[in-house]
């Protein structure tokens, strides 16, 4: 009875160590927060989206596009980002920089450029009300 109640235990510790490692895993990507979204009163047919993005340590996007119509502007809030739009090359953003991509760019890389601090990102999309969805991954 003792041997299978310690293999018991062990199968259990097992068990939440996959859970804890799975869990880590999924830290690594980004997260993405809406905060803000309205129509553009004086551009029909336009709506002003705001996101926040958080990066933990290490944390990146997968290679994406956004909608067709999006022109993006993004604000560095904390920490520091690094990112290559279309054949750009990469380049760090610090807390207070910010950047843009055009409609259409390839947004290559979206990363923390630290693997112990997170970092957020505000990004504000103008875009055209029926196009959806916001994001295209690769």
């Amino acid at each position: 009875m003792r041997t299978f109640s310690a293999l018991a235990l062990f199968g259990a510790a097992l068990v939440l160590a996959a859970v804890e490692v799975s869990a880590a895993g999924a830290q690594e990507d980004e997260t993405v927060k809406p905060v803000f979204q309205h129509a553009i009163p004086n551009i029909p047919g336009k709506n002003l989206v705001a996101v926040v993005v958080s990066y933990p340590p290490g944390g990146k996007s997968v290679p994406h596009r956004h909608a067709k119509s999006a022109f993006i502007y993004a604000y560095v809030l904390t920490g520091a980002i690094r990112s290559v739009v279309g054949n750009e090359p990469a380049k760090v953003y610090q807390a207070g920089e910010s950047f843009h991509e055009e409609p259409g760019a390839h947004h290559r890389v979206g990363e923390n450029a630290s693997a112990t601090e997170p970092a957020t990102l505000l990004a504000v999309f103008i875009v055209d009300a029926v196009d959806e969805p916001l994001t295209i991954p690769d």
